[in-house]
């Protein structure tokens, strides 16, 4: 025959937790320590979050400041004649090309013919060579050239008439010093 569970007592908490069986109570203890695992995980995942954030702004700090690098260069003394040399190629390399190229470009007429342009950077003068068929040309284009407000001062240098060509170009040199621009 089997067992009959008769129970008179009225419904509540005691009741309940006598009758809990150990499954329920070990089912019930395991779930609180997974509970538990699951908060300190938590918990630990938090703080590490915290962490990195704390490292990803240092690093977005240190990589806003600019970076210095001190280097001990070793000094090497520089005799007079490089040091000329350098500041000659640093003028050359500093003359004001586009201006001077545009003036020059500007007041140069079609009727003549230009041969070369030579910048003296330390005078701040340019040699320019040209060449036309008539010498009102010539001395129109070195009226235009004093008319450039980038020249203080131009000067015909030389002039030739070529021979050996047979329309006879006059050849002539001036030159011209420029103000800074």
């Amino acid at each position: 025959m089997s067992r009959l569970r008769i129970d008179f007592a009225p419904p509540g908490v005691a009741r309940t937790l006598h009758r809990t069986g150990a499954g329920a109570w070990l089912l019930a203890a395991l779930a609180l320590l997974l509970c538990l695992a699951c908060g300190v995980s938590g918990w630990r995942l938090l703080a590490q979050q915290r962490q990195d954030t704390a490292q990803l702004t240092a690093a977005a700090t240190r990589a806003k400041a600019p970076l210095v690098i001190a280097v001990k260069v070793p000094v090497t003394p520089i005799s007079e004649q490089q040091a000329a040399a350098v500041n000659n190629a640093v003028m050359q390399l500093n003359l004001p090309w586009r201006a001077l190229h545009d003036t020059i470009g500007a007041a140069t007429p079609a009727n003549i013919a230009l041969l070369a342009l030579e910048p003296d950077a330390r005078r701040r003068t340019i040699k320019i060579s040209a060449e036309t068929k008539t010498s009102d040309a010539m001395i129109a284009y070195i009226e235009a050239l004093k008319e450039q407000e980038l020249f203080t001062g131009v000067v015909l240098t030389r002039h030739e008439i070529n021979e050996l060509d047979p329309n006879k170009p006059i050849r002539f040199q001036l030159e011209a010093e420029w103000t800074a621009p």
